[in-house]
This record gives C-alpha cells, sequence and structure tokens, in this order.
C-alpha cells in the first residue's frame, strides 16, 4: 500500500510513496526520545499548525541570541575588554554565531528527523518542526546588527518564511523528495534562503531611506 507524506502547515498537494519505513518498535530508546524532544522542539504535537509554532521557536531562538549576544558587548564594554568594535566586526561576529547554530540545528535536525521518520512510522511527520526552527534562523541570517531591537524586521521576516515554507514555490517542493532526513531539512533551509534574500532586499531599501 502506498504511504501518504505528510508535512507541517503545507498547502501542497499529499505526495504519495511506496512504503520504506519501519513499522516503531514498541519499545523505544534513551536516544530515541532525544530525537523525539530535538524534532519536534516541545510544540511538534501542537494540534494546530505545528510548522507555525516551530516558527515561532525559530523566532524565540533568534531574539535568545540577539540579547545575548547584546549584553556580552555591554559588558565587555563595560569592563575595559572592548574599548570600541566596528559595526562591521559587530556584524561579523553575531552573523558567524547566528551561523554557528545554524548549523548545529540542522546537522542534529537532519538525524532526529531521520530517526523519528522511523518511530513515527510516517514520511516527514507533522509533529518534526526543527526544520521549520532552521529555516526560520537563516531567513534572519543578513538582517544588520543595526536593526537590533526593532520589531518589523522579525514580524516580515516570520511571515515571509511561513510564505515560502506553505507555498513551497520551485525548487523547495522537489527537495521534500530527498531521502530521510535530509528531506525534511532541505526545502525548509531553501524556503529559510528565499525568505532571507526578501528580508534582505527590504532591509538594505529601508536603511538607504
Amino acid at each position: 500500500m502506498a504511504r501518504v507524506k505528510e508535512t507541517s502547515d503545507s498547502l501542497s498537494h499529499p505526495v504519495v510513496e511506496t512504503p520504506h519505513i519501519r513499522v516503531a518498535p514498541e519499545r523505544r530508546t534513551a536516544l530515541d526520545y532525544v530525537a523525539l524532544a530535538v524534532a519536534t522542539c516541545g510544540v511538534g504535537f501542537m494540534p494546530v499548525a505545528p510548522g507555525t509554532w516551530g516558527s515561532g521557536v525559530g523566532v524565540g531562538v533568534f531574539a535568545a541570541l540577539m540579547w545575548g549576544f547584546g549584553r556580552a558587548l555591554s559588558s565587555a564594554a563595560s569592563n575595559g575588554v572592548l574599548s570600541k568594535a566596528s559595526e562591521s566586526a559587530v556584524q561579523a561576529a553575531f552573523t558567524s554565531l547566528l551561523l554557528l547554530v545554524i548549523v548545529v540545528v540542522s546537522l542534529a535536525g537532519t538525524w532526529a528527523a531521520t530517526r523519528c521518520e522511523k518511530l513515527l512510522a510516517r514520511k516527514d511527520p507533522g509533529a518534526v518542526v526543527v526544520d521549520e526552527v532552521a529555516g526560520q534562523l537563516i531567513t534572519f541570517l543578513f538582517v544588520p546588527w543595526s536593526m537590533a531591537g526593532r520589531l518589523w524586521p522579525v514580524v516580515v521576516g516570520f511571515l515571509a518564511f511561513r510564505v515560502f515554507d506553505i507555498w513551497k514555490p520551485y525548487p523547495i517542493n522537489r527537495l521534500e523528495a530527498l531521502e530521510s532526513g535530509l528531506g525534511v531539512m532541505a526545502d525548509d533551509v531553501l524556503a529559510g534562503a528565499y525568505a532571507a534574500t526578501l528580508l534582505s532586499l527590504l532591509t538594505s531599501i529601508y536603511l538607504l531611506q
């Protein structure tokens, strides 16, 4: 019997695939629970729009990184460790931090999603939202540090990513066909890149005014 591919908050037509995922074992290991925790990010089993909740987690992580980085800069300046850093140096440092977090989340998400497909016996289970977290973080990758504290880039970035993630314009819809966790993560990573491009353009226009 063919299996219908399940995705979070998707408007695309279900993809029918031949079964290739083993039925989940009755006894779960500690690693299985770790994979479930990473893949669902605490919101994957929400009854309504788990993907949108996952994007919200991504926004929260980004906001926490900005707050923590800002506090670290202020502390270093007040203690005399950092006399005066150029805006480009601050931007490079924060972008590097954000990129590191994105890589870690993407790698951990690929592993967790692969394991959860077997645990939940579904292709791209809707409960797996770590891909939305990674994609949402990618959306903010090129937001200038000078925009820190402004609300509109966060709101626009959130909405832009949700549109691209749900709409799935070409070739995002093709990436879902990739095997296991790679297919789960890849389409949201590209959706995040699309949203990042749009948000970068909008912030550039805003700064030129």
